[in-house]
């Protein structure tokens, strides 16, 4: 019975951390349709800056009452109103990808921004009061423990009270219920959402402050803190308080009662090897319990596209451009062979271009999957690293039968991912996929039958007649895997298979009343995306040649799709690009060490400016390129030519404009009011 007492008494406490953490999500979600994915990394970050204000030896030492207050009242409100403004404020009305790639990319960024200001090393974080502590029903609980509960119940009550019993809470729902008419009736709905991520993000550090004591300050366990909370969150379907009170109190609850009894169901109260990390993986386990039983969706209708219809290349123009990347791949070998080239400190050779390809090919799988039918995935890392996993243990002599095996295997591992995305959409099917890249890994990856000491061997493919032990070979086959694959996702797009899956991206409700299969349709896509994610990690664990769960963790997998929507979500080229964009940093952060958070800080910083360029890079240069060709060929516009000839003659007459001089916005602007047209010039016109 003690030992009950004693498991309820800290899963309350727990469950406290879980609710204060989850309400800020469901804040900001409620008032402005967004997902915050960096929301536990606002709360790591600012528990970082509270350790710098009171903990750290070299820092200012303020009091507690202090600290607290600039982190809680002045920085974390500041962050999340600049967050609004800055980003959020541009998202309304964008598509899902769009929205989600901004808030993963702040995730990534903030990542990357605390690993290049606090190196690890050994910091703590003392609790409120310790070492003091209260005897309740006979178990000594800590003060700073008795106030996590009491901040927890504050936070509750006054959430409450802020949305049912204030204007500006009542404005707050109705922002989000109808933002048109909120407005209309008086609401300034700019300054309601920037509120409201003001106090999300006064929420997420105050989560991490009270977790830091427990945690310490580890920069990736506090980010995970938000997906702990996804749990919670959903039980209220990321909309009600007081059922997410529910969810935190089951939640923390259960992360302490599980440990205890369930070791004493086996042998030697013993957990057995294949539950490794079963007690870290409760809240993810819990949260895809809760998605599955969450009442299903309705099928949506029109969806509003983020921009233009991506030109798809021809049959004869993708069989020349993989012809292309292969001779370019081909005459790079026989030029420089397996050494590169060195540029600077930083070198270039076939092994680290090899990563280039073999990335770009995990980011095409995404092509299909999101770029065509619009289906969100957070674990195509994961499984990339169940396909080097198979190319090791089936074709430990590099036997072709290792790569089929791959693609094979992670494909019936893509349909079973597909099992929860048959009644998951949107948002849901995001957070379900992201909680199997943590939960491979917490209990797949950190097995001894995978990765046996930390790390894997993976043999490179033997044909028998050619020999890919090379770098340099290396390189060939994986241009031309990449080209092959590269060749088959585009001829996908063109086929029926690729109208059904552009039909279902747009409209499932239309899709469903014209009989078109979504349930098989879903299936088959996200077991070709998981194929080629297969394909990709077998040959990326032969071009790195040993490989270890780390290299296919969640937070690994970030920059993949942040790549992807930079590329080009829906074209091969601009997988590629991303796979040379991502391959470059990794060889930038490898030579240079001061900047060796770079493979999370940029595409980070890509991702939350991805919101001005929703195609990506490629298919944004590409009709810059088509238009600017269109321009030569048909020369200037006459009235433009004759506009600039009438405003040189008028500049030559007036006294005040030196000659030959090129016009300011505003002489421009003077002269063509003069010329009697009502039309205002653009300022970046000024130089013609």
């Amino acid at each position: 019975m003690d030992e009950l007492t004693r498991l309820t008494i800290f899963g309350l406490v727990t469950a406290a951390i879980y609710f204060v953490a989850a309400s800020g999500l469901v804040l900001t979600y409620t008032t402005s349709g967004i997902f915050n994915f960096a929301h536990g990394a606002i709360g790591m970050v600012a528990a970082f800056v509270y350790w710098e204000l009171r903990f750290n030896p070299e820092g200012p030492g303020l009091s507690t009452p202090v600290a607290l207050f600039l982190v809680l009242v002045v920085f974390a409100p500041l962050f999340g109103v600049l967050v609004e403004r800055v980003l959020i404020r541009n998202l309304q009305g964008a598509s899902l990808a769009t929205t989600l790639v901004v808030t993963v990319g702040m995730l990534a960024f903030l990542i990357g921004v605390a690993q290049t200001r606090w190196k690890p090393e050994s910091r703590v974080v003392r609790g409120f009061f310790e070492p003091d502590d209260v005897p309740i029903l006979g178990v000594n609980v800590t003060w700073h423990d008795i106030i996590t509960v009491i901040v927890a119940v504050a936070v509750a009550v006054g959430l409450r009270l802020l949305l049912y019993r204030t204007r500006i809470g009542v404005a707050m729902r109705a922002v989000v219920d109808n933002r048109t008419l909120a407005g209309l009736n008086g609401a300034q709905a700019h300054r309601v959402s920037a509120l409201s991520w003001a106090i999300g993000s006064s929420l997420a550090a105050l989560a991490g402050i009270l977790l830091a004591p427990t945690l310490g300050l580890e920069i990736i366990a506090l980010t995970l803190l938000v997906v702990n909370a996804y749990a919670a969150a959903m039980v209220g379907r990321l909309r009600s308080l007081p059922l997410t009170v529910v969810g935190a109190v089951i939640l923390g609850l259960l992360v302490n009662y599980v440990p205890n009894y369930l070791p004493k169901l086996f042998e030697k109260d013993t957990l057995p090897s294949w539950l490794t990390g079963i007690n870290n993986s409760l809240p993810i386990l819990m949260l895809f319990a809760v998605l599955l039983l969450l009442p299903q969706e309705r099928l949506g209708g029109w969806q509003a596209r983020a921009g233009r219809r991506v030109r798809v290349p021809s049959f004869a123009q993708s069989l020349l451009g993989g012809a292309v990347l292969v001779a370019g791949a081909v005459l790079f070998v026989a030029v420089l062979g397996d050494d590169g080239v060195s540029i600077g400190d930083v070198s270039f050779t076939t092994q680290r271009l090899g990563l280039a390809l073999a990335f770009g090919l995990i980011i095409l799988s995404l092509v299909p999957l999101v770029g065509y039918a619009g289906q969100i995935s957070l674990a195509q890392m994961t499984l990339a690293g169940v396909g080097a996993f198979v190319m090791a243990k089936v074709a430990a002599d590099g036997s072709p039968v290792g790569l089929l095996a791959a693609m094979a295997i992670v494909g019936a591992a893509g349909g079973i991912i597909a099992l929860p995305a048959l009644r998951l959409r949107g948002l849901y099917l995001a957070l379900s996929t992201l909680a199997i890249a943590v939960l491979a890994d917490n209990m797949f990856f950190p097995q001894k039958r995978v990765f046996f000491t930390g790390s894997l061997e993976v043999d490179r493919l033997d044909l028998g007649f050619i020999d890919f032990e090379s770098d340099g070979a290396y390189f060939v086959l994986l241009a031309i895997a990449y080209a092959l694959a590269a060749v088959f996702v585009l001829a996908l797009r063109r086929g029926p298979f690729g109208r059904r899956l552009l039909a279902m991206k747009d409209s499932p409700a239309a899709c469903a009343t014209l009989g078109l299969d979504l349930t098989r349709t879903k299936f088959a896509v996200f077991a070709v995306s998981a194929s080629l994610a297969g394909l990709g990690g077998a040959l990326y664990g032969g071009l790195r040649v040993a490989v270890g769960g780390q290299d296919f963790s969640m937070v690994q997998g970030l920059p993949i799709l942040l790549l992807a929507v930079l590329g080009g979500i829906a074209t091969a080229s601009g997988a590629l690009f991303g796979g040379f964009f991502y391959a470059l940093l990794i060889i930038l952060s490898a030579d240079i060490k001061s900047i060796d958070s770079l493979v999370l800080f940029a595409p980070g910083l890509v991702g939350i400016t991805l919101g001005r360029m929703p195609e990506g890079v490629v298919p944004d240069l590409a009709d810059r390129s088509r238009r600017l060709l269109a321009r030569l060929r048909s020369g200037p516009d006459p009235a433009v030519v004759e506009r600039r000839e009438q405003r040189a003659a008028l500049a030559a007459l007036d006294s005040d404009i030196p000659l030959g001089a090129p016009l300011e916005p505003e002489q421009v602007q003077a002269l063509d009011a003069r010329l009697g047209t009502e039309e205002v010039t653009p300022v970046g016109v000024a130089g013609d």
